[in-house]
């Protein structure tokens, strides 16, 4: 069966890309090496043919039908060996450094040596056996509609399907309370979350996230940040944020970390005395905002007091009775989880 349904996609020309967390093994191999164009984001595995029968004439012509067809795929003597020598109860799965060397990853317009040149293929085959790692059945979904999005056009114009699936954001991951902290391009000012949003759209695939700053006491200077990537996801009442995600991602889980909300998590003129994670202060951090991300990042951390005139941070592995303190500031930290308040698609 799997050698039937990866012949089907090498006739149709289409191409195959086994995504991030996901395996193919087994006769899902032969799908995934009959793709024109393809891919490895995931785990590749191949291993012998296995078989019950005593039929030896049988298993031999099995064989020679795998060999034959391999050959058509212009697969890699090299990946063809490893595959006859690795036993049918184990599976060698191909290390990122072997899908190079043995150029597992192949570009639109390759052709093979008995069918010359391929032209590129019309639609992406999803190798994706989470759920099918010993077959190939049900393994492989023609994807044909792959998000339109008009700001990247010209730059996506010139890419493959497999690329364009891997590349274009097909949807927006949207969160509230978190801010992708760092990692900007561009700030500007916005009139609100969507404004930011579309600000981001526009610039060619360069933005793939935003955090906009919806504290209406912010009445000037930029409230709408552009990213390069997601950066550092970061506690904040105030923050709205935006991940861009392709057809090659999957939606992202809720994540929990260690916040101290700066709008309302700070408190100025209070002292936390007493329980100092270290009899000096923290080195690096200089400045409030350094000691409040120091305390975030220490795992014994729970709470900070910075001392301005000072410039002294202490980590804090206890809360202490607050007293006032002039010119001092103290963050507590908790737990928080964050999940995408909703996921837009962008092909709508």
């Amino acid at each position: 069966m799997g050698l039937l349904i990866a012949d089907d996609i090498h006739q149709r020309k289409l191409a195959t890309y086994i995504s991030k967390e996901s395996k193919c093994f087994s006769a899902c191999s032969f799908v995934f090496l009959a793709g024109a164009e393809r891919k490895v984001d995931g785990a590749l595995g191949v291993h012998q043919i296995s078989s019950d029968s005593p039929d030896l004439v049988g298993a031999q012509l099995a064989i020679s039908d795998i060999i034959e067809v391999l050959n058509r795929f212009g697969t890699p003597i090299d990946v063809m060996h490893i595959m006859f020598k690795t036993p049918p109860n184990d599976m060698h799965v191909f290390s990122q450094e072997e899908v190079a060397q043995y150029k597992l990853n192949r570009a639109a317009g390759y052709g093979t040596p008995a069918e010359g040149a391929v032209d590129a293929p019309a639609s992406i085959a999803s190798v994706d056996a989470k759920t099918h790692e010993q077959t190939a059945s049900g393994n492989v979904s023609t994807e044909t509609d792959v998000a339109s999005v008009a700001p990247e056009a010209s730059q996506l114009a010139k890419l493959s399907p497999l690329e364009e699936f891997t590349r274009r954001p097909n949807r927006i991951a949207v969160y509230t309370g978190l801010d992708l902290f760092g990692d900007d391009i561009s700030s500007i000012r916005a009139t609100d979350a969507g404004e930011c949003a579309k600000s981001c759209l526009v610039m060619d695939g360069q933005c793939k996230a935003f955090t906009f700053n919806a504290n209406p006491k912010i009445k000037r200077g930029p409230n709408c940040f552009l990213k390069a990537s997601a950066g550092r996801a970061d506690g904040n009442s105030v923050a709205f944020s935006g991940r861009f995600l392709s057809g090659a991602e999957s939606d992202p889980p809720a994540l929990t970390l260690g916040t101290i909300d700066p709008t309302t998590a700070l408190y100025d003129d209070i002292d936390l005395p007493g329980g100092d994670l270290s009899r000096r202060p923290e080195r690096a951090a200089r400045t409030p905002l350094d000691c409040r991300l120091a305390c975030i990042d220490e795992k014994s951390c729970v709470a900070f007091t910075y001392i301005k005139p000072k410039k002294e941070c202490w980590l804090k592995g206890s809360i202490g009775t607050p007293t006032f303190g002039k010119g001092m500031v103290s963050g507590l930290k908790k737990l928080e989880t964050f999940a995408p308040a909703k996921i837009i698609s962008l092909n709508e």
